[in-house]
């Protein structure tokens, strides 16, 4: 895993495009994108990212992305890798903690203070499509703030019937595909998963601003 140098562990979101710690997604093949802060399809309503450019990872995550991609291929033909959100700038972050505050529904984010995996490039949003182009049916939709999209429940939730054998089964693909290629899942988003261990990335990656 690379480690930031000695230089300030903060970079801003103009100055990514220049620096080698940080790879755009239209480089890694076989993934679809679709990153739904860019777009008004999430749960605040509006497009969060405009006019910066949020289609990057840490090299890390990239390198990790593509053994993603690559153990698909092996075990489920046609399948493919939909990132739904990879690097979230620290500026976003805080506007989505606000968005949130009162609503007793900031447990899902990381209090930006800490701050969020995803704005240092080394967390991923996803999901998968199936031969057809249609996302795979996980039992909620993505950013779903309710209990059915947490991965520790998903036994209770088998046995009263709230989520199918089926949705189970996709969920636990992705799990499979993300854990092999070493991402780390949450407890309460299906979606989510950090590229290693999230202490040693606060401690030692660049944040981005």
């Amino acid at each position: 895993m690379t480690i930031s140098s000695t230089g300030p562990l903060t970079i801003a979101s103009e100055d990514i495009a220049g620096d080698p710690e940080f790879r755009h997604l239209s480089t890694i093949a076989g993934i679809a994108v679709d990153l739904r802060y860019a777009t008004p399809h999430n749960f605040i309503g509006r497009d969060l990212y405009s006019p910066y450019d949020c289609a990057w990872l840490h090299v890390d995550a990239a390198a990790a992305l593509e053994r993603v991609v690559a153990w698909l291929a092996q075990q489920r033909p046609g399948y493919t890798a939909l990132v739904l959100d990879a690097l979230r700038p620290q500026r976003v972050q805080q506007q989505l903690w606000d968005a949130l505050a009162g609503t007793g529904l900031q447990m899902y984010l990381a209090d930006p203070a800490r701050g969020s995996i995803h704005s240092y490039g080394m967390a991923l949003d996803i999901t998968i499509l199936d031969e057809d182009g249609r996302e795979l049916d996980m039992g909620t939709g993505f950013d779903d703030m309710t209990e059915l999209s947490h991965p520790k429940l998903e036994e209770g939730f088998l046995q009263t019937g709230a989520l199918t054998d089926a949705q189970v089964d996709n969920r636990r693909l992705l799990r499979d595909a993300m854990f092999q290629a070493g991402f780390v899942g949450i407890n309460t988003e299906w979606w989510h998963f950090d590229c290693g261990d999230r202490n040693l990335v606060r401690a030692s990656f660049r944040r981005v601003l």
